[in-house]
């Protein structure tokens, strides 16, 4: 059975869509070329969105994509009514996301802590080597 999306969700990733294609292929600023929109949040009266970026050329980079961004906002806003109809269309607000790379910090903190938790309980292993051991289980001195 499909799932079904209140009108606010279908028109958020419409326009997420149509802002991807637009930085894609029609925004001429190469500091903004580099970047994938991540979500998008809009006020219930449209009159303001939230359009929330990463970018692959890391964090250092962030200042010049969001004043590049900034620049073609209007530009991005006014193709935005060209392309898709509703009433009005909201004022774009971009945001770098750093839920990416907060996700990949704590992936990267859970490998290390299952690495170490696996050496750990290999080297308890190693402590009771079997051929060690009596027939009644405990240790030789």
């Amino acid at each position: 059975m499909p799932k079904e999306y209140s009108r606010s969700q279908r028109v958020v990733e419409q326009i997420r869509r149509e802002l991807a294609e637009l930085i894609r292929l029609e925004v001429k600023d190469p500091r903004v070329g580099f970047i994938t929109l991540t979500d998008v949040e809009i006020t219930p009266d449209y009159a303001h969105a939230k359009v929330f970026f990463t970018s692959m050329t890391g964090e250092a980079d962030v200042p010049e994509i969001q004043q590049g961004l900034r620049r073609a906002s209007g530009f991005l806003r006014r193709e935005l009514g060209r392309r898709i109809r509703i009433h009005t269309i909201p004022e774009l607000h971009f945001h770098y996301d750093r839920s990416v790379e907060e996700g990949s910090r704590l992936s990267r903190l859970i490998d290390d802590v299952v690495r170490e938790d696996e050496a750990r309980h290999q080297d308890e292993a190693g402590e009771t080597d079997p051929k060690s051991a009596d027939d009644d289980g405990s240790a030789k001195s």
